[in-house]
């Protein structure tokens, strides 16, 4: 039972949020979701850190070797790896991106900094098998995560505006 003051998200502690950011074969498409270690996504987040999939290993995101960011955030590739040059783009443009939009976003208070110990992200980032411009890389993934944190710690979008435009709704990649 939801008690007063609180919604559905805090009283079970997980966050979902989404975002689409770019254009081409840069185009960034973020989902993620953050919540208590000791809640769902921590269970998802040990999961999947334990249990790596070909072509789809987990990473933590570091915002340089030794530096992980906080909350402690794993990388899922949505699309499965099959090349030096794919890994290099997950695994370096993606993931750095990543882990500073996560850092900005506790330094700028989206995320509370009073949780950055007791929270996790599980962040399941695509990137195209045609990408090649690593900058464009960076700059969509980058603001595609802060989007999707963003919009999961506000609860966005309400089911108001889903109700509103499911009708006009249309996939941007169609």
């Amino acid at each position: 039972m939801l008690r007063a003051g609180k919604n559905f998200q805090e009283v079970i502690g997980l966050y979902i949020g989404e975002a689409l950011v770019g254009e081409g074969n840069e185009v960034a498409h973020i989902d993620l979701i953050i919540g208590e270690k000791n809640g769902p996504v921590g269970n998802a987040f040990a999961f999947s850190l334990a249990t790596p999939r070909k072509g789809h290993t987990p990473l933590l995101a570091v915002l340089t070797p030794n530096l992980q960011t906080k909350p402690s955030t794993l990388i899922v590739p949505k699309v499965t790896i099959k090349t030096m040059h794919q890994a290099e783009l997950i695994y370096g443009s993606a993931q750095a991106a990543v882990a500073k939009a996560v850092a900005d976003s506790v330094e700028e208070g989206v995320i509370p900094k009073e949780r950055t110990e007791d929270w996790v992200i599980v962040c399941s980032v695509f990137i195209h098998p045609k990408a090649e411009d690593k900058k464009r890389i960076y700059k969509f993934n980058y603001e595609a995560t802060k989007l999707a944190i963003r919009r999961a710690l506000s609860g966005e979008p309400q089911i108001s505006e889903v109700l509103e435009r499911k009708n006009t709704a249309h996939h941007p990649l169609e």
